[in-house]
């Protein structure tokens, strides 16, 4: 390369680094003057407050969310816990029904023992006193009372003029019920 093309390259170098070095100058002094801290009485787009404030607000928000979903879960846990209860209950009642049943058959049969009759209506009375200890009670299906689809089951139909409309004429079977939950529908003769 000749002298002259290499002192022009020496000389485009040197504007370039000289052009490099004007820019960063420019940019530092951009640099402090954002830096500065604006002059109190003069006011922002955005107040440092009103950040803290809407983040103070999000995370209460989130906190307020949060409480309402656990009171939510420990309620539906205590429904929950209640209704298996009342299931457990349902079942092991079902299974002692029959019992029911037989001990009030032996009660309406004719007999010439009275031990063995005073025997019976004692067991009867231990299980009706055990069922009302689980909050167990019987179903209302007494002759003359209106019949009510969501505790009898009617079986028959008979008419009597002696009776009114949809009135209980005969109880084949007593019906049980826990609460507001029906374990076994009264079966039941219907008048009219």
């Amino acid at each position: 390369m000749s002298k002259k093309k290499q002192a022009e390259a020496a000389e485009a170098e040197y504007k370039t680094e000289e052009q490099a070095a004007d820019t960063a100058a420019d940019q530092t002094a951009e640099d402090t003057t954002a830096a500065q801290p604006e002059p109190v009485g003069q006011a922002s787009d955005v107040q440092p407050g009103e950040d803290w404030k809407a983040k103070f607000d999000e995370l209460n928000d989130r906190y307020l969310r949060m409480a309402a979903e656990y009171d939510n879960f420990r309620k539906r846990s205590q429904r929950e816990r209640e209704q298996a209860y009342t299931d457990a209950v349902g079942r092991a009642v079902t299974a002692l029904l029959p019992t029911y049943d037989n001990l009030e058959r032996a009660l309406k049969a004719e007999t010439a023992d009275s031990e063995y009759k005073k025997g019976v209506e004692l067991t009867m009375n231990q299980l009706i006193e055990s069922l009302k200890g689980l909050n167990v009670t019987l179903i209302g299906a007494d002759v003359g009372t209106a019949f009510d689809p969501n505790f009898h089951n009617a079986v028959m139909h008979v008419e009597d003029v002696a009776l009114g409309e949809s009135v209980i004429a005969e109880v084949f079977q007593q019906g049980f019920q826990i609460g507001d939950k029906v374990i076994r529908h009264a079966m039941v003769k219907v008048a009219n």
